[in-house]
């Protein structure tokens, strides 16, 4: 590590984050960020690294993506944050190709300026709606920290800062048990279940066939509304716009963040039926955003939505997933003691290890090999495996050679770990 990088990694734990800064050296990560292009990361020592963590899916069309910063500098000629109280020419634009994009029972756009945000819009909505407190979720949850959100979450977001639900309006049932779900909603008094339709903090762990669209009928049958969270979901990463709509569900309300802006000018959006969206008829400022749908972000969000509507991308998609799942089960087939599962849905992966944390030591091998992937934070024997809408044949294919790398030596250091406990 150059000295330049161990003093600045000191002044980031005196003024921003200590625990989190230390965490990461801690685990043989020092990575401090610099130059980044396409699906690449350079460090501030000038290390190049494949970047298979996206930020949760920020940079779903690469890091500062050229159409998108191209399109970013001319709106920022004619536009800004814009003001939250009018109608904005951007803002009804994006939510009008928000609409079209989204199910047909879907409408309006409410703006945040993060995931969190527009999931705790999305939670004030089903409670205005349906005139009904309660939340169900799904164990080992996560939608974000900010007030509501993190409520629906695991306590390890919660706990800390004292949000913990004390008065059961905050249910949270098994992912895939469907009796646990109706035993939940069976007394009419939830206003909705959320839901990111593949579970990323947990690991991606796969919706068992039928699982969605049975929840969205208990829905129905006892008066809650479904929330589908599609913040690292969406945006062609399953091969359509909406992880949703591939398990053939209509929910009630869609949030999307993150790769929305491709993280150049972060703003999120709930876009929400007739009935969920009933408050915007009744008292439009009752919920206030003051960056909420900044026009800028708008701008670059539409561009967002016109790249990922083109023809090519879905072919894409398809192909890079399929290409990157034939070499992962070349290498899980030298490993398969260690590498004992891999989750998928398009381009949403979670490669699963036969170890409590297995997925920590991989993480550290990609890392020393050019690669950056991270662990599942509530399940850290699946190491979350993100590929970006755009990737290259040739880029997969270099990819591939440090995984089957990484997870050798991993295998070997786990392993040996091992014998030398029982030994």
């Amino acid at each position: 590590m150059s000295e330049a990088k161990q003093e600045f990694l000191e002044r980031s734990k005196e003024f921003w984050n200590p625990d989190k800064t230390q965490f990461w050296q801690d685990v043989g990560v020092d990575l401090v960020i610099d130059r980044r292009e396409e699906y690449f990361l350079y460090d501030l020592d000038g290390r190049r690294l494949i970047d298979m963590h996206l930020n949760g899916g920020t940079y779903n069309l690469g890091h500062r993506n050229a159409e998108l910063i191209e399109v970013l500098n001319a709106g920022a000629k004619h536009f800004d944050m814009g003001n939250h109280h009018f109608p904005a020419l951007a803002r009804t634009a994006l939510a009008e190709a928000l609409a079209a994009c989204t199910p047909p029972n879907l409408k309006y756009t409410m703006y945040g300026a993060g995931g969190a945000e527009a999931i705790d819009i999305a939670l004030k909505s089903a409670r205005n709606a349906t005139g009904k407190r309660k939340i169900v979720s799904i164990i080992k949850a996560y939608h974000g920290h900010t007030g509501l959100a993190v409520k629906t979450g695991d306590e390890r977001f919660s706990a800390r800062f004292l949000s913990e639900d004390t008065i059961g309006e905050f249910i949270q049932v098994p992912h895939n048990d469907l009796e646990q779900m109706e035993d939940a909603l069976r007394e009419r008094d939830v206003a909705a279940v959320i839901m990111e339709t593949i579970p990323a903090t947990y690991g991606f762990p796969m919706p068992r066939e039928g699982y969605l669209p049975a929840v969205k009928a208990l829905c129905e049958k006892y008066g809650a509304l479904y929330i589908a969270d599609e913040v690292q979901t969406g945006l062609m990463r399953t091969g359509t716009m909406w992880a949703i709509t591939r398990y053939g569900v209509e929910p009630d309300m869609i949030v999307t963040g993150k790769g929305i802006t491709g993280g150049l000018y972060p703003i999120s959006c709930c876009v929400a039926s007739e009935e969920a969206g009933q408050w915007l008829k009744q008292d439009g400022f009752a919920h206030i955003s003051t960056a909420g749908g900044a026009e800028l972000g708008c701008v670059v969000a539409m561009k967002v939505l016109e790249i990922l509507q083109r023809p090519t991308i879905l072919s894409t998609v398809n192909y890079i997933a399929d290409y990157l799942r034939a070499g992962l089960n070349e290498i899980q087939a030298l490993y398969p003691d260690f590498f004992i599962g891999i989750r998928q849905n398009g381009l949403v992966m979670g490669l699963e290890f036969n170890d409590p944390e297995g997925a920590k030591p991989v993480m550290r091998q990609l890392y020393e090999h050019g690669v950056w992937a991270i662990f599942s934070t509530l399940d850290p024997r699946v190491l979350q495996f993100k590929p970006g809408v755009l990737a290259s044949q040739a880029l997969c294919e270099e990819l591939l050679g440090y995984v089957e790398v990484a997870i050798g030596l991993a295998q070997a250091e786990v392993f040996g770990a091992r014998q030398r406990r029982a030994g």
